[in-house]
């Protein structure tokens, strides 16, 4: 797998919303390494790409609760388990499950498959509410896909929070999850 510096040279075959990911990045004068691969479908696929990255990918799980009217976006890493449970106490919000493809793409402009922090920039009217697990906030890199799953960035996890965030007008909550 070939890592690049930045953005495609080339972008024939490139999505629009993942064109547009890149030109916000840049804009924000966020660096970041990037892989194209297959559809990165598992976790499995996440972890070898991470590994040539140089940093973790993680899992974003896009939740909701039982009346549909309160979306999470939960970052976590791969290697966890998640368990509803553990999480609602934490958040206080009861019966949590997964939102559907049609939720996802109203609210972050994204498909499953491909969901990631960056899919908050469409989040205009800051609907979704972003949880992180704490273990991801120590590390130095964090991984995603620019929203597509064709291909994932690694940046600074201090770019991601003290640049990216402040733009979209989001601020994250600090989870704990054990996933035992």
């Amino acid at each position: 797998m070939k890592i690049y510096d930045g953005r495609p040279a080339d972008t024939a075959g490139r999505t629009e919303k993942e064109i547009k990911a890149y030109d916000l990045l840049d804009e924000l004068g966020i660096t970041y390494k990037r892989a194209d691969h297959e559809p990165a479908q598992t976790m499995e696929d996440c972890i070898a790409i991470g590994e040539a990255l140089g940093a973790h990918i993680c899992k974003n799980l896009f939740l909701c609760n039982r009346q549909k009217t309160d979306f999470y976006l939960l970052l976590m890493p791969g290697d966890k388990v998640f368990k509803t449970k553990e999480l609602s106490a934490q958040i206080n919000s009861a019966r949590l499950s997964f939102a559907g493809p049609e939720e996802l793409e109203q609210y972050l402009n994204l498909t499953p498959g491909s969901a990631t922090v960056l899919g908050l920039a469409y989040d205009t009217e800051q609907k979704v509410r972003l949880l992180i697990d704490k273990d991801l906030l120590k590390l130095e890199y964090f991984g995603c896909h620019p929203c597509m799953n064709t291909s994932s960035i690694a940046m600074k996890t201090e770019d991601m929070l003290q640049k990216f965030l402040p733009y979209t007008k989001h601020e994250y909550t600090e989870v704990v999850l054990v996933g035992e």
